[in-house]
Parts: structure tokens; C-alpha cells; sequence
């Protein structure tokens, strides 16, 4: 899973990306490139067995994080998303926006004050902007290819054409894609288009470290402005998180206790970004490895076992399944298998979070 990092200069979205990634990314007001860094998916699960097993090895899901660098002056601000920094939007699985929410004279605010609802506001409205030059563009595209077409090409490009003049009539409503109604059969078509409103959306105010306390108010506040079910919300004090992240870990979770901040934000917005994606994690153990695999939810298990190897997909048998609750119920694979809890599933059993599962095949 790939998530876009974006905000104005000076919001602190590389501070949160060095956070989140435990990196060490020049916070600088304009970068020539993206910094991209991973980020382990937070699971106790995996540890745990990881202790069962001994392995030489255990291994986390992953999340990549993209932070997207803001277009140079003279580019037109947020409206000259274009070449690369299109790119790199279109690319991810959902996008992340850091708001200013923290008080410091010494750092100026491109539009004058401190106002974070505004600012997602106008990040999301030049999202808005970026997908109807898609559109325009797109359309320009269909009308050159209608002139070379064939009768059966000519009605492929007519139902496209529609889709997507739909999507604008919306679009300069302010309706976002993500909002919009697909009717049935047009979604896959859609998100082969990479549009950036269509992505699910996780507004972040970077608070200072005054406001740690009404950290949850803020949040809920953000939900009740932004509401749907694609867009999270979370209150983060950035600069405290980021340096934070550079302790080693137990002085890190000395200090946390000590603020009574136990929770870690840059795990919280890890398990968001995870949830909002939609993605659940599956479980193999071994001698050499223990790990933790992502897969959308829904997935069955031969598709889950091409995510391990293809041979695994190509191939497959059948998969021994048994949930990590059970198996650390019954303490081994073994006992497991002996109380009947482990389990004989076919290609289309839909693998659910948890599972801990061991691919027979055969290429």
C-alpha cells in the first residue's frame, strides 16, 4: 500500500513523514523529489508468534509513504499539479493532508493565519481542480479517436464518454469522485483513471504541543466538517511525534508514559492508513520467517497466496487455515490440528484478518 503525503509549505508534512517513517528527510520549505520511506504496520500478533516460533526473522506488513513536494514558486501553486507531481499523486492508494494547526511567529503561514479547515479545504478543492483537467483532457483524447473509430469503437468511446461527463457535471458541483454514485459496471473503469478525488482521504492537523490534550475534541470536530466514509481525521503534534521517533524504543515509551501519551501517533496513523485502504493482514509462520501479509479484504486464499510467492497461486492445492486466536489457544500447530481448529480450505475460501494460513501446491 502507497500513501501521498501532501500540504502547503511550512504545514509540517515532512516532519509527519519522518514520523511515520521513523526517517530523516531535510524539512525543507520546497524539495526537488519526493522522500519516500516504509513504515511497519503495528501488530502485536506477529510479535507474539514471533516469540512462539523463534524465527530467524519476523516480518511486518508495510506501508510506503510518499511525501509529494510542493510545486516551486512561479508554478502557479496547487493548480500546476502536473508532470511528476501527478505522477506521483496518481500512484498511491490514498491520499494524506497535513494542515497547520500549531501557533509559531517564526514560521509564516503562506496565506497570512493559521486556519487548518481552510486549508484542507482549498488542498481538496485543488484535488478538484486537478481531476476536471483530467477529464477535459480525457474527453479532447475520445474526440480524436471518434474519428478513426469503427461502429462497435465508436460505442465503447460513446459509453466512456458519458462516464466521464458525468463525473465533470459533478465534479463542478464540488463532488468530489469518492462521493459520487457509479452506475453498475463503471467503478473498475473509473479507477483506471487514477483521478485524485476518488481516493479515500486522511486529514492530519499537525497541533503544537499545547493542544495534545484536546487532540480527540480537534478530531471529532475535523469528522463533523468532513464527513464520509472515505476520510479519517487525527490530530497530530508532528514535531513531538518526529523526534520521538528518533529515540530508541524504550526511552521513547518512558517518556510517552511519563506524558501519559501512551499511544504512539505515528502508529495510530500507520492503522489508519491501513483500515481507510480497506486492507486486512494474514499470517505465515516458519522456521525461518514469521510474517505478516496484506491483501484487500475479500481476497481468497489462492489470490493470497500469490501475494507470498506465484508459484503459490499458480500452483495451488489447498490451505491449511487456523486463526491466530486459536492457534495461540492451543499453543502449537500441532494441538491444533489434533482439536480440529486447523482447517482444509479450497482456492475461493476468503481469507479473513488473522488467519494463519500454510500453501500446498504444486507446479
Amino acid at each position: 500500500m502507497e500513501i501521498g503525503i501532501i500540504g502547503l509549505p511550512n504545514s509540517g508534512k515532512t516532519t509527519l513523514f519522518n514520523a511515520v517513517t521513523r526517517g530523516r528527510a531535510a524539512v525543507s520549505e520546497y524539495a526537488s523529489k519526493p522522500n519516500i520511506g516504509v513504515a511497519h504496520v503495528p501488530d502485536d500478533r506477529l510479535d507474539t508468534l514471533a516469540r512462539m516460533f523463534e524465527p530467524r526473522k519476523p516480518k511486518h506488513a508495510a506501508v510506503t509513504y510518499f511525501d509529494v513536494p510542493q510545486p516551486t514558486p512561479g508554478m502557479g501553486g496547487m493548480r500546476a499539479i502536473a508532470g511528476q507531481y501527478l505522477n506521483d499523486l496518481q500512484r498511491v492508494d490514498a491520499l494524506l493532508i497535513v494542515a497547520r494547526a500549531f501557533d509559531d511567529r517564526s514560521v509564516v503561514h503562506v496565506d497570512g493565519s493559521v486556519d487548518p479547515f481552510r486549508d484542507v479545504e482549498n488542498m481538496m478543492i485543488e484535488l478538484l481542480f486537478s481531476d476536471l483537467d483530467l477529464v477535459e483532457r480525457r474527453l479532447l483524447r475520445l474526440d480524436e479517436r471518434y474519428k478513426g473509430a469503427d461502429a462497435i469503437g465508436r460505442g465503447d468511446l460513446d459509453a466512456e464518454r458519458e462516464c466521464l461527463e458525468r463525473i465533470r457535471e459533478q465534479l463542478e458541483l464540488e463532488v468530489p469522485i469518492r462521493d459520487q454514485r457509479s452506475p453498475s459496471g463503471q467503478a473498475d473503469k473509473i479507477r483506471e483513471f487514477r483521478f485524485l478525488t476518488s481516493k479515500p482521504l486522511i486529514a492530519v492537523f499537525n497541533i503544537g504541543e499545547d493542544k495534545i490534550e484536546d487532540a480527540t475534541h480537534i478530531e471529532k470536530q475535523i469528522v463533523d466538517r468532513f464527513p464520509g466514509g472515505d476520510v479519517c481525521a487525527a490530530a497530530i503534534c508532528g514535531k513531538l511525534e518526529m523526534e520521538l521517533a528518533q529515540m530508541d524504543p524504550e526511552e521513547e515509551d518512558e517518556f510517552r508514559e511519563s506524558m501519559g501519551a501512551w499511544e504512539r501517533g505515528w502508529e495510530r496513523i500507520i492503522r489508519m492508513s491501513y483500515g481507510l485502504v480497506g486492507l486486512i493482514s494474514f499470517l505465515t509462520i516458519g522456521d525461518d520467517e514469521v510474517r505478516a501479509w496484506s491483501v484487500p479484504t475479500g481476497t481468497v486464499a489462492h489470490k493470497a497466496a500469490g501475494k507470498i510467492h506465484s508459484d503459490f497461486e499458480q500452483g495451488f492445492i489447498r490451505a491449511e487455515i487456523v486463526h491466530y486466536n486459536d492457534l495461540i489457544e492451543c499453543g502449537s500447530v500441532s494441538e491444533a490440528r489434533k482439536r480440529g481448529v486447523l482447517r482444509q480450505e479450497g482456492k475461493d475460501y476468503i481469507v479473513k484478518d488473522g488467519d494463519v494460513m500454510r500453501v500446498l501446491f504444486n507446479v
